[in-house]
């Protein structure tokens, strides 16, 4: 067995905790870290960051589950959001995760980047809405999902750094908008990771134990370890300043994007 493979539980405990802890889904952790191990690894430059995607796109499914479990159990999921936005995000997912596979690794690299930047930016400035605004209509809350969607699978995230701001937007509570976002995270993370196992079913090139863009050593090890630890983040965001934890977060997502950006440029 590589000893690279032993470095994939790691990867989840961190991701699970933070996944539990912010109701995100993990991805915008899993993917540099996971992007640089298989650069480590010597994996084929040319599906890089299409396995880093899809594998991190798999875990997913698991963590949210998780995640999403313990978040209920505190009451904190506001399931008349998830039956109007979740249609929208399977949709947006699944066609997001198409289109991402016919992108070159290094220009979507850059996309991921860009958007890792924002999300740091967001969780850093805190912005907050004006006290009156409510949810739209169940409509726009479906459309709010698709582009949600979109832009989650083009990082293999579970949606949490745009459906919480979009929820605390509309003055959804902060716990609320965590626990939501966790249970949105399972229909991103299911059809985006559908999308990138048959875009990437006829693939060359790609490392043995490799199920379309998913690479199965690195999806076992880190999403057993995820499912563990989600709810131990989960029970900590009901306990701590989420506040100044996100802001922290957002510091952190800044790095990673910068030390991805560093690889890529040098």
């Amino acid at each position: 067995m590589s000893a690279w493979w032993l470095v994939y539980p790691l990867l989840g405990c961190f991701a699970g905790f933070i996944a539990g802890l912010f109701g995100v889904g993990g991805g915008l952790i899993i993917v540099p870290l996971l992007f640089m191990t298989f650069v480590g690894q010597g994996f084929p430059p040319d599906h890089l960051m299409h396995l880093a995607l899809g594998t991190s796109m798999a875990t997913i499914v698991l963590t949210s589950i998780s995640s999403m479990r313990a978040h209920h159990g505190h009451g904190a999921v506001r399931w008349e959001i998830f039956r109007a936005m979740a249609p929208g995000l399977v949709l947006g997912t699944l066609g997001g995760s198409l289109f991402a596979s016919l992108v070159p690794t290094r220009p979507l690299a850059y996309v991921f980047i860009a958007i890792v930047y924002y999300a740091s930016l967001q969780m850093v400035l805190d912005f907050k809405p004006k006290p009156t605004r409510a949810l739209p209509a169940k409509a726009w809350q479906f459309l709010a999902g698709g582009v949600i969607g979109i832009v989650s699978s083009l990082v293999a995230a579970g949606g949490g750094f745009l459906s919480i701001p979009y929820m605390l937007w509309h003055n959804v509570t902060i716990h609320n908008a965590v626990g939501t976002s966790a249970a949105l995270g399972f229909p991103i993370a299911l059809a985006g990771a559908i999308g990138y196992i048959l875009a990437g079913w006829n693939a060359t090139g790609l490392p043995s134990f490799s199920f379309g863009f998913i690479y199965l050593p690195a999806f076992i090890g880190v999403a057993a370890m995820t499912m563990l630890i989600a709810p131990l983040g989960a029970r900590t965001a009901h306990r701590l300043p989420v506040k100044r934890l996100k802001r922290g977060f957002g510091f952190f997502l800044a790095l990673l994007a910068t030390n991805m950006l560093r690889n890529l440029v040098w």
